[in-house]
């Protein structure tokens, strides 16, 4: 057994951060601690999955995606359960420095999106790539974060478990973002042994992923509608299955209006617990 492997598996509801910026597209890292208090006190999400697509992280220097790292790390110590950094680029390189310091700065896991540039043709180049960034932390849990409207790589999920673990020691599961729920299904019916984590991470679509057998979610909702999934979650697991779906219609009826706000979880998250709603510029197109 791996140290990863005996650590925790990420389960329940996983908040995508946000990263506050500045009205000049600087990052505003003093409410990051007020962000933490706001996430555990009034959405009762407690893991957190930093620098993804929510937080902008690709939009950030290697420099800047370390810093916020290592703020959320402090900020999060002793009030958060997990924090998970996203370590993707489409540097080799730069992946392997952002998961090794992630390591060093004590986060619970890390996760990488696939290079989307010079595309991997298939399962195995793929994996290599995976391979070479979790080496780099070899004692953090490993997350494949799977979203292939934003990488246009067609390689299905399921593709990669059959064996992952005998390249990949640290692999620990999926952050399925993705509405094909025949290959979620078919990943989550190769897991017998319950071995993986698997995440959903479409929001409008977690109950029909829970009764698939997702084991937890990640998403941008969870940042201001975290209290009413966790009412969904907590419906589903008391086989309240009317009242889960209500929640749901609820969520759905909910993101159905917010996507037509410009760049919607920070203009929401404006109106719940944080005053920054400003995005980088190349993100920027018509907000208003």
């Amino acid at each position: 057994m791996t140290m990863a492997s005996s650590k925790k598996k990420l389960e329940g509801l996983v908040a995508a951060t946000i990263t506050p910026m500045t009205e000049n597209g600087e990052i505003n890292f003093s409410v990051i601690g007020q962000y933490v208090d706001y996430l555990v006190e009034e959405q009762g999400v407690k893991s957190i999955f930093v620098n993804g697509t929510t937080g902008e992280g690709l939009s950030l220097s290697i420099s800047e995606r370390r810093q916020v790292a290592e703020e959320w790390v402090t900020k999060g110590r002793n009030k958060l359960d997990q924090v998970v950094i996203h370590v993707g680029a489409l540097s080799l390189k730069e992946s392997q420095e952002l998961a090794k310091h992630a390591a060093e700065i004590g986060a619970d896991g890390i996760a990488v999106i696939a290079p989307f540039f010079l595309k991997p043709w298939n399962k195995d180049v793929l994996i290599n790539f995976l391979k070479e960034v979790a080496a780099a932390a070899p004692a953090l849990p490993f997350y494949y974060y799977h979203i292939p409207a934003l990488t246009g790589i067609k390689i299905r999920a399921e593709e990669l478990l059959d064996g992952i673990q005998d390249k990949i020691p640290t692999f620990q599961g999926l952050k399925f973002s993705d509405t094909d729920l025949l290959d979620f299904g078919q990943c989550v019916d190769q897991n017998q042994q319950r071995q993986f984590a698997f995440l959903f991470g479409v929001d409008e679509q977690l109950l029909s992923a829970l009764v698939m057998g997702a084991t937890g979610a990640v998403g941008s909702t969870y940042n201001y509608l975290g209290k009413k999934a966790n009412q969904m979650l907590e419906a589903f697991e008391q086989k309240d299955f009317s009242s889960a779906l209500n929640y749901q219609f609820c969520i759905q009826r909910f993101i159905n209006f917010v996507v037509k706000l410009v760049y919607y979880s920070k203009r929401m998250q404006s109106r719940t617990s944080q005053r920054e709603r400003h995005i980088r510029q190349g993100l920027r197109g018509s907000q208003t």
